[in-house]
């Protein structure tokens, strides 16, 4: 399983976005892509996003949170939990210099926040081997 978890983590190091499922108000899934802002391994993954969108919003209500990411034919589904992210130190961390491009404000834009998904389990196709199991 080690191994496993490895290769998709290799695999995640090659992608610039992947795709945040979040819960809507009527219980159905919605999938957007999202860019990466930071990784721990597989278990954690932060991205930006504002105050005001749908899938903040979302979280709010749900913090259940569904990722995955993909090439070529290696897959890797994660779920897991969304934690809305406010702190000031954690988004100047995080903060890159794209960003300005959806929050003119700055780092101390109002609408600026981070997602911060922590993955509980994962759903792994990777070279062949089909294998689920806890994170």
């Amino acid at each position: 399983m080690e191994e496993l978890k490895r290769k998709a983590e290799l695999l995640l190091e090659q992608c610039e976005s992947v795709v945040l499922t979040s819960i809507d108000e009527n219980g159905f899934p919605r999938p957007v892509p999202m860019s990466k802002v930071k990784t721990e391994g597989i278990t954690t993954i932060w991205f930006a996003t504002g105050t005001y969108s749908e899938k903040t919003e979302h979280f709010r209500v749900n913090p259940k949170a569904g990722v995955c990411f993909q090439k070529e034919i290696n897959s890797v589904v994660l779920t897991g939990y969304i934690e809305i992210v406010t702190d000031e130190a954690e988004k100047k961390a995080l903060w890159q210099d794209w960003f300005i491009e959806h929050f003119p404000g700055g780092v101390n834009d109002p609408t600026y926040c981070v997602l911060k998904f922590t993955a509980k389990r994962a759903t792994y196709w990777l070279d062949f081997q089909f294998v689920k199991g806890e994170v």
